[in-house]
C-alpha cells in the first residue's frame, strides 16, 4: 500500500505519508519477529531498533514536510512574480 502510494502519488505530502506507511509495516514486522511463545521474555534488541526507528521516522517526516512546504511556498512566490500578458506593456 505504501509502495503503491509512493510510486503513483504526485503530491509530495502523499509520498511522505506513503513512506510512513511503509516504515510502519517494517516496524510491525520487527516487533512481531521479536515475540516469542511461552513464558520467554521477548528479545529487547528489535524493540530498541523499532523505538529508534520511530524517532528517526518522525524526524525525517518533519524535515520532509518542512521542505515540501518550503518548495510549495517558493513555487507560489515564483508563479506570483512571473509577468502576465496584461502587465507586459512596458513602463508607463
Amino acid at each position: 500500500m505504501g509502495l503503491l502510494g509512493l510510486l503513483s502519488g504526485r503530491h509530495p505530502v502523499r509520498k511522505i505519508l506513503a513512506l510512513n506507511v511503509m516504515g510502519t509495516g517494517i516496524f510491525l514486522f520487527l516487533v512481531a519477529g521479536a515475540a516469542r511463545s511461552g513464558l520467554e521474555a521477548p528479545d529487547p534488541v528489535p524493540h530498541a531498533m523499532v523505538l529508534t526507528g520511530i524517532v528517526v521516522a518522525v524526524s525525517a517526516t518533519a524535515l520532509g514536510l518542512a521542505l515540501a512546504g518550503r518548495i510549495h511556498q517558493s513555487r507560489a512566490d515564483t508563479d506570483a512574480a512571473a509577468p502576465t500578458e496584461e502587465s507586459d506593456h512596458g513602463p508607463d
